[in-house]
């Protein structure tokens, strides 16, 4: 039987690319994303799209709501909505910085809060949180993102323990480098805080390095759509999936060469 699934931050990337497959392997799915514009042809994928900010739990409460009142139930949540804020601690205003937690963790927190219920009661469920290499790893000038992807980390496993005997499963997807729009929103958010500040050099090398990557190195969403096919559908779904480029790579340097090792090749690398 096909399984109802709402994905958020569907609007581009990996979510829309996970949605469509999602439909097109015959399960019904919502797509849920802020930029409704860019959602306006996923019906014909046989995706329904709905508005919603994970912000916002007026947003969040409406949009469990429709998914539930149809088929009346839902068997699979993908958090996927979320941004990387890159910029050196000592430039990036504690406003952005929460704002940063919102989107990641605690608009996340509240989808999840608001579908557990829904699960427990038909007995069954899935919550799949789309962390990074970056929950593992830490790359300069990324403070704030990889707090809220470590802490991403910790809540997920502790959720999947407190979840465990209401047959509610947790997953972590951990994507490497992607071809999204993640790498333009950094940038504009560097430029922003450290144009004229003493990081100014540390943030103009990273962008150097950023710039003169070759953008066919990230692994295309489409691939890592048929990671969130095997997360959502596999009948014992393991606990984490580490999928894209760099990914496995870094993550491996830094568990078992230590941070010393790790940092000195960070540094070689941003100069």
């Amino acid at each position: 039987m096909g399984k109802i699934i709402l994905v958020t931050g569907a609007s581009s990337g990996i979510g829309r690319a996970a949605a469509i497959l999602l439909a097109r392997e015959g399960h019904t799915v919502y797509a849920g994303a802020r930029r409704a514009d860019r959602m306006e042809d996923l019906p014909e994928h046989g995706v329904t799209p709905v508005e919603m900010d994970v912000t916002r739990s007026d947003d969040n409460e409406r949009a469990v709501s429709r998914v539930i009142a149809d088929p009346g139930r839902i068997d699979v949540l993908v958090n996927n909505a979320g941004f990387g804020l890159y910029g050196p601690v000592e430039d990036v205003p504690l406003d952005d910085a929460r704002y940063q937690f919102e989107v990641n963790l605690f608009g996340l927190a509240d989808l999840t809060r608001l579908v557990l219920p829904h699960m427990r009661a038909q007995g069954s469920g899935r919550i799949i949180n789309v962390s990074s290499m970056g929950g593992r790893i830490f790359t300069p000038l990324g403070a704030w993102y990889h707090a809220t992807k470590h802490a991403l980390e910790g809540w997920s496993d502790c959720l999947r323990v407190e979840t465990a005997p209401f047959n509610i499963q947790v997953v972590v997807i951990q994507p490497g480098a992607i071809r999204t729009e993640f790498g333009d929103v950094m940038g504009t958010h560097m430029r922003k805080y450290s144009g004229d500040t003493a990081y100014k050099t540390q943030v103009d090398s990273f962008l150097k390095l950023m710039d003169g990557l070759d953008p066919g190195r990230g692994t295309a969403p489409e691939v890592l759509a048929k990671v969130f096919v095997k997360a959502a559908t596999a009948r014992k779904p393991r606990r984490r999936y580490a999928s894209g480029s760099m990914a496995r790579p870094f993550m491996f340097l830094r568990k078992w060469f230590g941070d010393g090792v790790y940092e000195f090749l960070l540094r070689r690398m941003f100069r």
